[in-house]
């Protein structure tokens, strides 16, 4: 996994609430516009021509797969605290506070016991 790419992706994303107002209400079709508008510029005046996603995790960030990108390296508070920004609301309206965060660490269950994924590069 590019985990460089992918934790950029999950920054910058969730730095911004109009990026994660777009990533919640179509997620294909944000990450290609990250890609081409944000990932690829190292800084204001240069892009690199060799980062870009995988399938597998083009795939995983349109679906909103965060277990996948758990599992894959991607680093823990930076994915946790972009799927809270993309869901939290919704599942607190209908099941209460921390409903969210609650179906995320059952889904992450498998890990307990282990060390986390690494998230070196």
């Amino acid at each position: 996994m590019s985990k460089y790419y992918v934790n950029k992706f999950l920054f910058t994303i969730d730095r911004d609430p109009e990026w994660v107002a777009r990533y919640r209400e179509d997620p294909r079709a944000t990450v290609d516009r990250w890609e081409k508008e944000v990932g690829r510029w190292l800084n204001s005046v240069e892009q690199t021509s060799w980062l870009e996603f995988s399938p597998e995790e083009r795939e995983a960030l349109s679906t909103h797969d965060y277990v996948w990108l758990f599992e894959h390296g991607a680093h823990f508070f930076l994915n946790l605290t972009l799927f809270i920004a993309l869901f939290d609301e919704e599942y607190a309206a209908a099941k209460g506070p921390l409903a969210f965060q609650t179906e995320m660490a059952q889904k992450l269950g498998h890990w307990t016991g282990r060390d986390y994924p690494s998230v070196a590069m």
